[in-house]
Formats: structure tokens, sequence, C-alpha cells
């Protein structure tokens, strides 16, 4: 093998899953097609589960440094907003931070741990066995070729490792598109004298203004065609009146509401995540956080494997897990944008305003509104077990471990608290961090690596030290005495 795991794609999705390998001791090389960062930023937030999973590996202040916090978030842009806040969560906003920040903080994080990343490559094929993955691609100096025991492709809604693996990716095809424009020179009076028009602006660093607009009259041309700037122009002319000053055009894109799911998130060895799994509308910022949260619960899972201790059927809970929450993406982001979409057709435009009104309406129900905040804050994410407690598979919420409780993840580890620690220290201290400190209202907690419960005692049920291993067993694999 040249290396244990080779990542096609250096995106937020790809650099978290090498961190992630890395830090388990797995040899990881990524592999960018791009010749270099290229710095633009199609996403600018990171939601509460997102932030959740950075502070288990102790780096999310690094991000939260970088960027600004709100605590409302949008639903199709209705005017109630969600209320994040009232999550149960120590991280209660949206991060507004540029992707490209982002993937520089967790580039970062990816080579302080070793990892080696190689722009300029481009994974063309593969050819998998029983023992491993041949990978073929084109470089600076020419075709390569490596060998690895897993591929993961992180490689975006065009992946050619998707493509290679032979996994279908259906779904329904753009119906309509808008288009963003990053600018350095904007009137910032013009866009303060309009008040509420309908157009997304935002700040972004070095002095850009981000500008996404959606027009009934060119909301039909495909997402592939390029935008030009007297197209941009005209467009917020036709919209608002007014151009704002637009000029010194940084960055101008059309992207569009194709929705595609990856049929199996696996295929033998060779494993997607990220864009190459799910493409969406980028409806209330969900697909880099929903790639971030993919690269999480692969990453220890793919250790557990190439180390030697991952029990039966681990690695396809990979897919089990997943495609359903990038259904569930698919499904909302699809309603989302219908309403957007309905809301600039003239016909539609009356009974789209009443359906618009009532759904605000609803949203200022405190259920009705965390239902949907949990849903897009993936705060709600969670992979049940059947006949079992019904904690188990939800994320652990931080009141429940403690001021120190998180610190025992962040060497990506299980977090074991309770009673029976020294059962568990003595057996699985390789891959375990255990104190004996009681959670909440549990007299014994497993939590995985990803920050999911695995298994709860309450502190109504009586000890029991052959259940706690049998448990612990299912996900940690068997005990390293004996």
């Amino acid at each position: 093998m040249d290396t244990e795991v080779v990542i096609s794609g250096a995106g937020p999705t790809g650099l978290l899953l090498g961190a992630e390998l890395a830090l388990a001791g797995v040899r990881v090389r990524i592999l960018e097609r791009q010749q270099a960062r290229h710095g633009q930023s199609r996403a600018l937030t990171l939601h509460p589960r997102s932030i959740e999973i950075l502070e288990l590996r102790g780096i999310a202040d690094r991000f939260l440094a970088q960027g600004r916090t709100v605590p409302s978030w949008h639903f199709a842009g209705l005017s109630r907003k969600l209320d994040f806040s009232a999550l149960d969560t120590r991280h209660g906003y949206t991060l507004f931070l540029e992707q490209a920040r982002t993937e520089q903080l967790l580039e970062e994080r990816v080579r302080e741990l070793g990892v080696e990343i190689s722009y300029g490559h481009e994974v063309v094929s593969l050819a998998q066995d029983d023992d491993g993955v041949d990978v073929a691609g084109i470089g600076p100096d020419g075709d390569f070729r490596l060998r690895a025991a897993y591929l993961v492709g992180c490689d975006g809604g065009r992946s050619r490792v998707r493509e290679s693996a032979g996994i279908g990716f259906p779904g329904s095809d753009g119906t309509m598109s808008s288009m963003l424009g990053d600018f350095a020179v904007v009137d910032q009076e013009a866009i303060a004298a309009a008040g509420r028009v309908p157009l997304l602006i935002a700040p972004l660093s070095g002095g850009l203004t981000r500008i996404v607009v959606t027009s009934p009259e060119r909301m039909r041309v495909p997402a592939t065609e390029p935008v030009t700037f007297e197209e941009f122009r005209a467009t917020l002319v036709e919209l608002t009146g007014t151009s704002f000053g637009i000029a010194e055009p940084r960055w101008l894109s059309r992207f569009g509401n194709a929705t595609r799911l990856a049929e199996n998130y696996r295929s033998g060895r060779v494993f997607l995540a990220g864009h190459a799994a799910h493409i969406h509308f980028p409806a209330a910022g969900q697909g880099l956080n929903t790639g971030l949260q993919d690269a999480m619960n692969l990453g220890w899972k793919l250790a557990a494997d190439l180390n030697g201790w991952a029990p039966p059927g681990l690695l396809d809970t990979y897919h089990a897990e997943r495609f359903p929450v990038g259904q569930l993406v698919a499904d909302n982001t699809q309603a989302q944008t219908l309403l957007l979409e309905l809301t600039l057709v003239p016909d539609y435009q009356h009974p789209v305003a009443a359906l618009r009104g009532l759904l605000d309406s609803l949203l200022e129900i405190p259920e009705v509104n965390a239902r949907l905040a949990g849903l897009v804050s993936a705060l709600s994410t969670s992979y049940p077990a059947p006949d079992d407690d019904p904690l188990v598979g939800t994320r652990v919420p931080s009141r429940m471990l403690g001021s120190q409780g998180a610190n025992l993840l962040h060497g990506g580890t299980f977090g074991y608290f309770g009673d029976g620690v020294e059962q568990v220290a003595e057996g699985w201290k390789d891959r375990i961090t255990a104190t004996g400190t009681r959670p909440e209202n549990l007299s014994e907690l497993l939590v995985r690596p990803d920050g999911h419960i695995a298994w709860v005692r309450r502190e109504t049920d009586p000890p029991d030290a052959a259940l706690r291993e049998a448990a612990i067993t299912a996900w940690a694999g068997t005990a390293a005495r004996r």
C-alpha cells in the first residue's frame, strides 16, 4: 500500500475526514485536482452541529475567533426566523464564516497532523479488489497510480470517484437558477437606502460584498451558463431600480436546484461524502455542513477497521446512518426552493404569499420553530437503534457531559462516563477514554467519537458488567485484554 486511505478532494469534507483519520493514526493522502486553493466561498456559514463537532476535537475556538455569530436563521426566506438560541446546545447560533476561511483553518489542522495534500492531482479512474483500491490519475508530472486500502470521494457533484465506482446518482435536474457575485466596489449608501429588497447581500472579507439574486426573467437559464457582469447589473436594476454601483467583480457564478442523492454511500472499498454523495439548492446553507458531518461519521469507522478493532458491519453503518440524513436535506431544500420559485411566477404569487403567511404564523409556535431549527442546524440528527433507549443515536448535549466532559473526545476516541470505569479502562484503553464521573441523570454513558450516544444505563437500572461489555463490544470491538 502507498497509503491506507486516499481522499479525492481537499474541500471542507475531505479536509475534516483527513484530520479525523490522521488523529487515529491512519496514513492518509489527500488529492486535489485544483492547482491551488482558489479562495472563493460558495458557502458562508457553519451551523450549530458543525461547531459542536469541531468542539469535540478542541478546535472550535479557531473558527469562532474568525467568524460572526448569528442567533437566528431562515427557512425558505420566511419572515419569521428559526431561533437557534432556543436549542439545547452551547452553540445556539450560526457562525458566519466564509468557506475559504473554513478550508484554510481545516487545512492548518490537517497539516498539523502530518497529512500530505497533493494539489494538481486529479483522480481519473479506480479499480478495486478484496484487498485494496488502485487509484489512477493525472498530476503535474504526468500520470500517477496509488494503491490504498480505501478510497473516499469528496470530489463534488461531478465526482469522478462516484462515476468510476459505478454508483448511481438519481434525482432531478434543475428547473431554476440563481446568480451570485462578489464585488470589490458597491455603493453601501444605496444598499442602506434601498431597505428590504429581494436579494441576499452580505459583507465578505477583503472589502468584498456578496450579492445573490434570483430573477423571474432569468431563473430558467441553465446553471451551467456563465454569468456576465452586464447580465448581473441589468438584473439588479430590473428588481430594485438600481445597480447599487457594483464594479470590479471578483467572482460571478450561477447555481441551480438540481437535486441528487447517491444510491449508496459505499461500494466495496470506495466511499462517498459531501457533494459527491448529495447535491441540492443551497437553501438555508446546509450543504457544507452536511458534508462535515458525513466526514465525522465516516472517519472513526474507517480508522477502526484499519486499526483492527472494528466490530462486524461497522463500515456498513456509514450508509445506513448518513443516507437518510442526505434524503432529509434533499427533501427540505426542495421544499424551500419550490416556495422561492413559485413566488417568482406571476400566476402563483398570491396563493404563495398566503402560504408563506401561514408558514410564518406556524413558526411562531415554539415547538414548530424548534422542529425546523433542529432539522436545519442538524442538532436533531439521530441514528436510533431498534428496541433501545431513546437516547441512543442522538447527539450528546454539552450539559449532559458537564464542563470538562467534551475534553474526553478531543483525541478522537470513544468517551465513557460512569460506574464501570475500571472495567472499561482495563479492556478498551486504546480506543475509549474513561472517567468515573457520572453524566446527568445517568449511571453510565458511552459516547461515540462523532458525539452520538452509543449506550446508556439509567440510574434506575441495576449494574450489569456483562451487559456493559456486550454494549461496548457492539460499537468499540472486542476488549484488548484477555
